[in-house]
């Protein structure tokens, strides 16, 4: 079954009659096929990927045999295809994205169309949230793409490097290995900077006994890949030792408690344990892991707030850390996809502490 057949056996059970897809992770999603400006009209027993002359011959190589493709130009208005498109489908019933779009730009759309629009991002979301073998090879091969990157810029890291220079070595590194972009920007921190936990990388150089955390991934056919590492460069302290085997512990613990079916809550707060016995609670400030997919954040969450129970197939991100402001940081990063029994977690790289 492709997303397509997902989607269209998801109206049935809303009760909508279709839904119109413009946000382009969604249309991705949906059409396994990315392009910026179009959109995709899914009917219970058709759909529709309607876009300009720039996509339209690739949208007819790689749409799904059941969707019909359609170009708009100077004669035929993205808008009157799309209301033909309706008509067709006998369509009374319509479901939009309430939550990627602006206010004023649903109105329009309901102006536009002469239908209201019903929320049913969730309708998507929901299908997002458990991703398809296909989806997770993906995101494995994705992975690999970045566990190599990281194998080889481990072997360049020396002091007098600065945190731009190690982040431009790991971006090129991905490209090499085969990704199609960066899924963000890396976040390469060293020294003191290690404690912040979105730290952007800078002319910060890099010194024999300093902490460098790198957290970044790849792309693979648009899915993502997350990890994180931290290393030490010529030396550790104690307590840089004892920090670092805290925070895999605690990586450790949330991932023994993970699987679906439980609330994501319950996940974070097996590896906050950890944390809060060892006196470190009020330096674990963000939650233990978030979804990934085609976007980088996605729903749902392991974090404190996370109350939905975790679906099968979710791919969560496992990333405790412990921040001590102006001193050092740690943060231990892998990706693991959530089963019945327990999960399995795709990052291969080793997460040992390592001294260069």
């Amino acid at each position: 079954m492709n997303n397509i057949e997902r989607i269209q056996k998801k109206l049935i059970e809303a009760g909508l009659d279709a839904i119109l897809i413009t946000d382009e992770k969604n249309q991705r999603f949906a059409a396994g096929f990315p392009f910026t400006d179009g959109s995709v009209l899914v009917a219970r027993e058709r759909a529709w990927l309607i876009t300009d002359s720039r996509y339209i011959e690739a949208a007819q190589k790689a749409a799904p045999d059941c969707v019909t493709v359609q170009m708009f130009d100077r004669a035929h208005s993205q808008l009157s295809l799309l209301k033909a498109a309706l008509k067709e489908a006998g369509v009374e019933k319509l479901g939009g994205e309430e939550e990627k779009l602006s206010h004023g730009r649903y109105a329009a759309m309901e102006k536009e169309l002469g239908l209201p629009l019903l929320p049913a991002q969730a309708l998507l979301s929901e299908l997002r949230a458990a991703k398809t073998e296909a989806e997770i090879e993906r995101m494995i091969q994705a992975q690999r793409i970045s566990e190599k990157a990281l194998e080889e810029v481990l072997q360049i890291i020396r002091p007098g490097m600065s945190e731009r220079e190690v982040a431009a070595e790991l971006v090129y590194r991905m490209l090499r290995c085969g990704s199609e972009g960066n899924s963000f920007d890396p976040i390469v921190v060293t020294g003191a900077k290690t404690s912040l936990p979105h730290g952007v990388p800078g002319d910060e150089i890099i010194h024999a006994g300093d902490f460098i955390t790198m957290d970044f991934g790849s792309l693979k056919d648009g899915y993502c890949s997350d990890m994180t590492r931290t290393v030490a460069v010529g030396s550790a302290t104690e307590e840089m030792k004892n920090v670092y085997a805290t925070v895999l512990e605690a990586q450790l613990a949330g991932i023994a408690a993970a699987k679906a079916g439980i609330p994501g809550r319950e996940i974070d707060s097996a590896a906050r344990k950890v944390i809060e016995d060892a006196g470190y609670g009020k330096y674990f400030g963000h939650g233990f892991g978030h979804s990934l997919g085609l976007e980088i954040h996605e729903a749902p969450n392991a974090s404190p707030g996370g109350t939905a129970p975790m679906p099968v197939g979710a791919v969560i991100s496992a990333e405790p850390g412990i921040y001590l402001p102006g001193r050092f940081g740690v943060r231990i990063e892998d990706v693991m996809i959530l089963e019945e029994n327990g999960c399995r977690v795709i990052t291969k790289a080793p997460k040992e502490l390592i001294i260069l």
